[in-house]
């Protein structure tokens, strides 16, 4: 059977997927494609249920949880850092009557901005080009995420917020879920508990083999570095992402009801897991 797991073409991604796409994690007889495209993309075609695996952010998946189940490995989560709301040295250090620029109206980083500031002033456009498009004016503020987390002081821009910060210290300490992959609940309970298997020890090889697993990754490293590919994969590939435990899956339940409490979702959802 031919399996196509989609995932951004991100190092942290590249890290997580490296033991099943170089063949070191068994495929147990299934074929397993892997299509690349950003975030914003991935959460489209979910809407569709295009792939059987699929990494989407939380926001998506709220709007998602019919059709797919969160596997219970594979989370992006920021602990105590995230999405990072950015502006040039020049311009105002909050986002009083600023307007900011997106990443997608469906990522958790806009959700998250959202629920810190509910009337904040927004622009939709592609996560590559915000922070040039900062950086030359053109736009007051930029929403960062992947590898901008870490080169925006490169650039001469200044924090305005940091929502990972922000999401740790009013939740007394819990990482802010960005996102998860998820998989279609019409492959059955059989299916679906073998593929996450495989998926889990591709993680886990790539933790344990890390070195190996890094090098494969920086070639989607958008020209980080060895030692800032390092620093961004252990910041999104980590223990949480091996397993959500209690912590996580607490903190994937805050953001959701939080955001439905906001009016921020169209219902309540109740986070639902994958075995395996």
């Amino acid at each position: 059977m031919r399996i196509v797991v989609a995932h951004s073409p991100d190092s942290d991604d590249a890290f997580m997927h490296y033991g099943l796409a170089s063949g070191r994690v068994p495929n147990e007889g299934l074929t397993f494609e892997h299509l690349l495209a950003d975030i914003q993309t991935l959460n489209e075609a979910a809407f569709k249920g295009t792939y059987e695996v699929s990494a989407v952010s939380f926001h998506a998946y709220a709007h998602l949880a019919d059709t797919y189940l969160l596997l219970p490995h594979g989370s992006s989560m920021g602990d105590n850092y995230g999405p990072i709301v950015v502006a040039r040295q020049d311009r105002p250090a909050t986002l009083d009557g600023v307007t900011v620029a997106v990443p997608g109206l469906l990522t958790t980083a806009f959700l998250a901005l959202r629920l810190y500031k509910p009337d904040v002033t927004y622009v939709v456009m592609p996560f590559d080009q915000i922070q040039d498009e900062v950086r030359e004016g053109r736009v007051d503020a930029g929403l960062l995420i992947h590898e901008g987390q870490l080169t925006y002081g490169d650039e001469g821009l200044q924090k305005i917020v940091d929502l990972g910060e922000w999401w740790n210290a009013r939740t007394g300490g819990l990482p802010l879920p960005l996102g998860g992959n998820v998989i279609r609940k019409d492959l059955g309970p059989e299916m679906v508990g073998k593929v996450s298997r495989i998926l889990h020890d591709s993680i886990a090889y790539a933790l344990e083999h890390r070195d190996e697993a890094l090098d494969y990754a920086l070639q989607f490293g958008r020209g980080l570095d060895r030692s800032k590919a390092d620093r961004f994969v252990g910041m999104y590939v980590n223990e949480l992402t091996l397993d959500y435990g209690e912590r996580g899956r607490r903190a994937v339940q805050l953001l959701l009801d939080e955001a439905f409490e906001k009016g921020l979702l169209p219902k309540r959802i109740v986070a639902e897991y994958a075995a395996g």
